[in-house]
């Protein structure tokens, strides 16, 4: 779920010699997926079903079948259900990033207010409100706004427990506990992607090229710091989903990264776009959804922005499975 301002792969960053200049690859690129035992059919194709100039992030399934996207800059999350309709779901959500939907149903999200880099210090100017971790819905309600009793800052990625504490990333990686206490998992973490195993004893966070995982204490906080396995397709790591079988799932520039519970990198699901989100839904869960970074305008031509305007357009791709998402929980 990425939050700082970034290459919005309108063409493929990437190094071209000493001249420094970038090399460009049309997108969305054509992709050949093989087989993953178990996760994924060789041949297995990305279906688009959604894509616009005004953003998507933070996604995640619905007990329907459905998705949720956040639009920060509009403040706003939309549904796309099953059968590919896209509405309006929430409005005025506090410029929410990345979503989650905990045991009750309530809709939990970053929330990063103004700060979208992008935005000009005139649109900003009469904004004041911090960033938090909150509820959205059915009823806005703030779980965290600070640790130490300093702002939280641009957060990134969160995943909610059965408990009601919420683990989530704004540079380093945090807990905020049901009753509002924020603690931090350590220290030297250059965290986005933060996720649960089915069993919620582990939690994994990105960092960079690794993934971390901690074992989780009753009260929440963390002990036994670790790497659980190195993104060997490229890229460094983004937002993060889960399957039934303890799977990790890590989206990167190339694609989706699939790695076993016990850490073994099980291969790549290359994408069209680079992808910064991912989660399972549709019927039995057995769809996995992406954002990619880019989209196509009406015409077929990649969208673009006048000079200096941040680039957010999005696109949204499924694609059938062999694994099935974890069904305990929305995320």
């Amino acid at each position: 779920m990425r939050s700082r301002h970034f290459c919005a792969l309108v063409w493929l960053c990437a190094s071209a010699g000493a001249a420094g200049q970038a090399s460009q690859e049309p997108l969305p690129r054509a992709v050949t997926v093989t087989a993953i035992p178990g996760v994924v059919a060789a041949g297995a194709k990305w279906q688009l079903v959604w894509q616009g100039p005004d953003n998507a992030d933070g996604i995640v399934g619905t007990p329907d079948g459905g998705l949720l996207f956040a639009q920060e800059q509009s403040s706003r999350v939309r549904k796309l259900d099953a059968e590919g309709r896209v509405s309006v779901y929430l409005e005025n959500t506090h410029g929410s990033g990345a979503l989650a939907i905990d045991a009750q149903g309530r809709i939990l999200a970053v929330e990063r207010t103004c700060t979208d880099p992008g935005l000009t210090s005139t649109s900003t100017s009469g904004c004041n409100e911090p960033t938090a971790v909150g509820i959205l819905s059915p009823e806005h309600k703030v779980l965290a706004a600070s640790f130490q009793g300093k702002p939280l800052g641009r957060l990134n990625d969160l995943v909610v427990d059965r408990k009601g504490g919420v683990y989530f990333t704004v540079g380093g990686a945090y807990y905020v506990s049901p009753d509002g206490l924020v603690t931090s998992l350590g220290d030297d973490i250059r965290s986005n992607g933060i996720m649960l195993s089915p069993d919620e004893r582990i939690v994994y966070v990105t960092n960079g090229t690794v993934i971390l995982s901690f074992d989780i204490l009753p009260d929440g906080r963390v002990a036994n710091r670790r790497n659980f396995g190195r993104l060997e397709g490229g890229g460094n790591g983004d937002g993060m989903a889960v399957d039934a079988a303890g799977r990790l799932y890590v989206t990167t520039g190339p694609g989706v990264q699939v790695f076993g519970p016990e850490g073994r990198y099980l291969g790549l699901i290359p994408t069209p776009r680079g992808v910064i989100s991912v989660a399972f839904s549709g019927p039995d869960k057995k769809t996995l959804y992406v954002v990619g970074s880019g989209a196509q305008d009406p015409d077929g031509t990649e969208h673009s922005e006048p000079s200096g305007r941040r680039n957010n357009a999005k696109t949204i791709f499924k694609i059938p499975m062999l694994a099935d998402g974890f069904k305990g929980r929305a995320k």
